[in-house]
């Protein structure tokens, strides 16, 4: 047993190892992107938040506030930060692609580009969805609570830490149709328990998207809509990639 047992030990550390290097490559990118977006943050932090100085009272100042002397100075770092990662997303869903890769077969790991480039564009059209769509929605609905006793007075910090939100969940949820294709393609999934499940879906679809949007119907259909949509896109993937797998499967067992 001690003989193996540094044998046994080598491939974990080896995948340690590798996994390291693909972390460093991850935050190089990074920290390469948060300084490209420090020199503009005052500009990417007024794009955020345009949708909602549109969405404000005519009567009201169209500006946020800061209530604590470093909060803009944050504000700022963490949009250069959040800012810094996007523009990273490449390459950090191209390094965790490269490390899950010598796990596939060879086969498989053809599709590893287009799935890299396919990862990056839904993420983007996910949060660019949230931006355009679900934003002006959003905002009006909140900010059509003022009155002459009510103002609106949002911070930078509350107003950043739920845009972002928003943003990555969008930005993750339209990325379902690849998972489904990745675990169709392991044969960890197939179509029939995706349409086994689907009523349970719809029910915790909705129960999502009650939860992250504000609480108008209209914003939550906004979410509920795309979300259902990219269940029934994923279960026609797992519909035809199940069945060319089950197709490979049949040939190799005839021809052995």
């Amino acid at each position: 047993m001690s003989v193996k047992e540094p044998e046994d030990k080598a491939p974990f550390l080896d995948h340690l190892e590798e996994l390291r290097k693909r972390l460093i490559v991850c935050l190089i990118a990074i920290a390469i992107g948060f300084l490209i977006s420090y020199g503009f943050k005052e500009k990417i932090f007024q794009a955020l938040m345009l949708p909602l100085i549109r969405a404000l009272p005519p009567d009201q100042g169209k500006h946020l506030i800061y209530t604590a002397p470093h909060e803009a100075f944050l504000t700022y770092l963490k949009v250069s930060l959040l800012s810094g990662v996007g523009i990273a997303v490449p390459v950090i869903i191209f390094e965790f692609w490269r490390f899950v890769a010598p796990g596939l077969y060879e086969h498989e790991k053809k599709y590893l580009f287009p799935i890299v480039i396919l990862s990056v564009l839904f993420f983007l059209g996910g949060a660019l969805f949230g931006y355009f769509i679900v934003f002006p929605f959003g905002f009006k609905f909140f900010t059509s609570f003022a009155s002459q006793y009510i103002t609106p007075m949002i911070s930078t910090k509350e107003f950043l830490s739920f845009a972002v939100r928003l943003l990555l969940v969008f930005g993750l949820i339209f990325e379902m149709p690849l998972v489904v294709f990745f675990l169709a393609r392991l044969g960890l999934l197939s179509d029939k328990f995706l349409r086994r499940q689907r009523k349970y879906a719809v029910v915790l679809i909705f129960t999502v998207a009650a939860i992250l949007t504000p609480p108008d119907v209209f914003t939550q259909i906004l979410m509920a809509g795309p979300l259902l949509i990219l269940y029934e896109v994923s279960v026609w993937i797992a519909y035809f990639f199940s069945k060319k797998r089950e197709k490979v499967a049949e040939e190799t067992s005839t021809s052995g």
